[in-house]
């Protein structure tokens, strides 16, 4: 199937690791130019390098913080520059920590919502003008299914997912007459770097053994495994083409069926 994205300009938050990478690789293989983000200057600069040499794309690495605005503004700006415009913007950096009400601080509810939530608005704020001007563009957050599956232990990452899928809706029915779509898409747990840390953080909360706790998430998705970031990616990149533009202010959810209130059980013995 031709997605019809050769020659499209994407912007990827978050591009150096995990999801935002395969997004990357993925839109790249289309032939798409990508500019991308993180924090981190050496590893958004070896990826960039990586996906340039395996595809010969454009791969655009800005070093940029996304908690602040004047940052993500320039981030925004350079890359449409750096591209010569904008078709697609991916948000997908950020993540929340998890933990259960009474060992959350309130410095751990503002990180949740600082970077998934803010970072998102202020990317997109930033990128919408350039979209206008070129006469219509797509965005697609990556979001998670946290804010629709609720489980107590993702109390602060459901609360910035709720936020961040609201927006998108929101969006959606107010941009469309300026020919752009948004779209969410809602992860369920992704095999990626901070995987470890995500289980050893639930075996700390819930008093589990490592082994335990890395089983939680597979037991409760049918298909008895989490995904693999190629499969997450696969559906950002068709949702980014042309074909799947008229897929306007929903949200979809890659999970494999997970039944949340399973985890919640496990973990309560």
């Amino acid at each position: 199937m031709d997605l019809q994205l050769k020659g499209k300009k994407a912007i990827v938050t978050g591009g150096s690791e995990g999801i935002g990478k395969a997004i990357t690789l993925g839109l790249a293989q289309e032939g798409v130019d990508v500019a991308i983000c993180a924090r981190r200057k050496e590893p958004l600069e070896a990826t960039a390098k990586e996906i340039s040499d395996t595809t010969s794309q454009n791969i655009v690495a800005i070093t940029a913080d996304l908690t602040d605005t004047d940052q993500a503004n320039a981030f925004i700006d350079g890359a449409v520059e750096a591209l010569g415009g904008v078709d697609i913007l991916v948000n997908n950096a950020g993540a929340a920590t998890g933990g259960v009400l009474e060992y959350l601080s309130d410095e751990q509810w503002e990180d949740a919502l600082q970077l998934k939530f803010f970072g998102y608005v202020r990317c997109t704020r930033a990128a919408l003008p350039h979209m206008k001007k070129q006469g219509g563009g797509r965005v697609v957050n990556l979001i998670g299914n946290d804010g629709v599956k609720h489980s107590y232990w993702e109390i602060a990452p459901g609360a910035a997912n709720a936020a961040g899928q609201n927006l998108t809706i929101s969006l959606a029915g107010q941009y469309g007459k300026d020919n752009i779509s948004f779209v969410a898409v809602n992860p369920g747990p992704v095999r990626t770097e901070r995987w470890a840390g995500l289980v050893q953080g639930m075996a700390r909360d819930m008093d589990l053994s490592i082994e335990e706790a890395d089983q939680l998430a597979p037991r409760s998705i049918p298909l008895g495994r989490i995904a693999e970031t190629v499969e997450v990616a696969n559906l950002v990149t068709y949702l980014s083409s042309p074909l799947a533009h008229f897929v306007n202010g929903t949200m979809i959810e890659i999970d494999g069926g997970q039944q949340k209130p399973m985890m919640d059980a496990f973990r309560d013995g």
